[in-house]
């Protein structure tokens, strides 16, 4: 089991290494799944304003500590959207509203990409011409600035990042006062980022890995090196894929709304030194994978995109 299993973040709290995923997590479903995950023993839930879900993560997690689950016994991440890079403070409380709770324990930048605050859409706003409507008179930098402030309020315990590439965290670094708590970034042994995750390591910022078993229909579920290791250990393929990521000492968010698979996502084992290399070895010989990539018109500076 994965319960014990934490590991320690740049501003002394404790992350644990497995946590449930909302995104893209049906209507409906979502209540059902955060409250059987806390009482099963998770006790790290990771959602977004811009997933439109927290209202039912919100009373998932009101179940949960109704039968007895502890809010401080529990690590909630949220991100700030695009549309309100500008205006951090009200994106929070939006999330805090719908979540029931007084505080999160990590906010996160979603994505280094201000958006018009002010455009077609609250969420995805688009030029005439189809493209995104990117607001270039704010910089991800000013965002920053912004969450450092967030923390004087005491409604965030920690700061950090989404899909940041070095090019990004380089730029933010040199301007901010707070080092950023974590990067989540999409991470599996397709897309290993291995050039983020050694930087992240230096500067004391964790890593959390999002989209750790692929997309749907995943290619990595049929890879014949990770089938061979979970044979082995007598274990599922997604066994695996996650119990990479403990090894490699970042915290992992698979995502499901299925009781059994919340439960199954929930167990670790542990790796050897030779079955690391092997996993590490997968992208040297079937290629780099990146399966979420936004059009947003942006260069985000992840070397597999240039």
């Amino acid at each position: 089991m994965a319960a014990t299993t934490f590991f320690k973040l740049n501003t002394g709290a404790l992350i644990p290494a497995i946590g449930l995923g909302t995104w893209q997590s049906p209507q409906g479903e979502v209540k059902r799944a955060v409250s059987h995950a806390l009482q099963v023993g998770y006790r790290h839930i990771d959602c977004a304003w811009v997933y439109g879900n927290e209202d039912e993560v919100g009373q998932g997690l009101k179940e949960a500590f109704a039968a007895g689950v502890k809010r401080e016994d529990v690590f909630i991440t949220t991100k700030l959207w695009c549309t309100y890079h500008s205006r951090a403070e009200e994106n929070l409380e939006k999330s805090l509203k719908s979540l029931g709770v007084d505080y999160v324990d990590l906010y996160l930048m979603h994505w280094p990409c201000p958006m018009n605050p002010h455009g077609n859409d609250p969420k995805f706003p688009k030029l005439p011409d189809g493209t995104r409507d990117l607001d270039k008179s704010w910089t991800h930098i000013q965002t920053w600035l912004g969450l450092e402030k967030l923390l004087q309020t005491g409604k965030v315990k920690a700061i950090g990042v989404s899909n940041y590439s070095v090019k990004f965290l380089e730029e933010l670094l040199q301007h901010a006062t707070i080092t950023p708590a974590v990067n989540q970034i999409e991470n599996h042994p397709y897309l290993p980022q291995q050039e983020i995750v050694d930087f992240c390591k230096n500067k004391g910022i964790h890593i959390s890995a999002y989209s750790p078993l692929g997309s749907t229909g995943s290619p990595l579920f049929k890879d014949d090196v990770i089938q061979s290791i979970a044979s082995k250990h007598s274990v599922s393929v997604g066994t695996i894929l996650l119990s990479y990521h403990v090894a490699r000492g970042s915290s992992v968010l698979p995502k499901s709304v299925t009781p059994s698979r919340i439960e199954e996502n929930f167990k670790i084992v542990d790796l050897k030194e030779e079955e690391m290399k092997e996993l590490e070895a997968i992208h040297k010989n079937k290629g780099l994978s990146r399966f979420v990539y936004p059009a947003f018109g942006v260069n985000f500076g992840f070397p597999d995109k240039q």
